[in-house]
C-alpha cells in the first residue's frame, strides 16, 4: 500500500519495469506525448490516486483528489477497467485492453500481471475476497472468487474458474473448476521479476 512518496515512486517505478516501458527516456516521452499508452496512463493515475487518497486526502489536496478520481473514472470507462484503489502492490502489468472486474476487498501482492476478461471478487454475498500472493500470473477470462487465498508463484490459466485456495506456490492451475496441473517457474514468464 502507499504511505509515502517514496513508496509511490517506488510503485510507478516498479509498474513501469513491469509494462516494459522506459518512462524517463526521451524516445518514450515524445512517443507518447503523440501515440499515448493508455494502459500505463491508467496504471499512473492509479497510483496517483492511492497516493492522495492515503498520504494527502486533506485541504487544498481534497480538490486534486477529486480531480484525479474524475479522471481514473474516466480512463477506466475508455479502457473497460473497474479497479478499485489500494488492491495491486507494485510491479502491476496490465497486459491488454477489455473487461477486467475486481472487487475492493481483494489484495494482490507485487508483480501480478493481468489480462483481459479476468472477474476476482466475492462470492454469494460474502465481504471477503480473493487475497493473491507476489508473482501471480492471471490469464485471459479467468475467474476468482470467494474467500480464498493463492499462494506466491502462482500462473492461473486463460478461462480457469478459481472458487477454492491453492497453498503450494510454484504451481499451475487451471480448468473448470481449477486444479493444479503442474509446477511451474514463474520467472518464464513475468520476466521483469
Amino acid at each position: 500500500m502507499i504511505l509515502s512518496k517514496k513508496t509511490y515512486i517506488e510503485y510507478l517505478k516498479s509498474d513501469a519495469i513491469a509494462l516494459g516501458l522506459d518512462i524517463n527516456s526521451y524516445k518514450f516521452k515524445l512517443k507518447n506525448t503523440f501515440f499515448p499508452d493508455f494502459i500505463w496512463s491508467f496504471q499512473k493515475t492509479l497510483r496517483q490516486l492511492e497516493y492522495y487518497n492515503n498520504c494527502k486526502n486533506n485541504g487544498i489536496n481534497k480538490l486534486y483528489f477529486y480531480y484525479l478520481k474524475y479522471k481514473f473514472r474516466k480512463i477506466s470507462i475508455k479502457l473497460g477497467f473497474s479497479i478499485p484503489i489500494n488492491v495491486f502492490g507494485p510491479g502491476l502489468s496490465i497486459v491488454h485492453y477489455g473487461t477486467i472486474v475486481i472487487n475492493s476487498a481483494t489484495k494482490v501482492g507485487k508483480n501480478c500481471r493481468i489480462h483481459a476478461c479476468v472477474n476476482i471478487g466475492a462470492s454469494g454475498g460474502e465481504k471477503e475476497a480473493p487475497q493473491l500472493g507476489d508473482n501471480i500470473y492471471i490469464g485471459p477470462g479467468a475467474k476468482i472468487y470467494g474467500n480464498i487465498k493463492i499462494a506466491n508463484n502462482t500462473a492461473i490459466g486463460a478461462n480457469a474458474v478459481v472458487n477454492k485456495s491453492f497453498q503450494e506456490e510454484n504451481t499451475a492451475i487451471a480448468g473448470v473448476p481449477a486444479k493444479v496441473i503442474g509446477k511451474i517457474d514463474i520467472k518464464k514468464i513475468i520476466k521483469h521479476i
